[in-house]
């Protein structure tokens, strides 16, 4: 009997399968996408996105549909719980994290507060 250890954030099925398309356009396979917090924006912290080739010391990875998401340690403190995920609407196309740890969010959606 297996156990399933739980991930410190979840990866959406939509996020991925968008990575995966980004990536095959880049075609470069090596590449990452990376998730992080940094200080600022209207509330205090914001998201950030960007594609990676590297997986640093302490990064925590998450593999799904053959794409990682690569978190550094000081980030993943803020987002421990919550989900990356990708939506298309009428506001456009984005990545984004849905956070139960942020106590405050504003309007653009990247910015928070715990």
């Amino acid at each position: 009997m297996s156990v399933e250890t739980a991930l410190p954030i979840e990866f959406s099925d939509a996020a991925a399968l968008k990575v995966k398309a980004l990536i095959s356009e880049e075609e470069n396979p090596d590449l990452k996408l990376r998730v992080y917090v940094t200080g600022g924006g209207c509330s205090g912290f914001q998201y950030g996105f960007t594609f990676d080739e590297k997986v640093n010391d302490g990064d925590t990875t998450i593999e799904k549909n053959e794409v990682t998401l690569v978190i550094d340690p000081m980030s993943l403190q803020y987002l421990v719980g919550g989900e990356v995920d990708y939506i298309e609407g009428l506001e456009g196309s984005r990545f984004l994290v849905n956070n139960p740890n942020a106590s405050t969010t504003c309007g653009c959606g990247s910015s928070f507060s715990i």
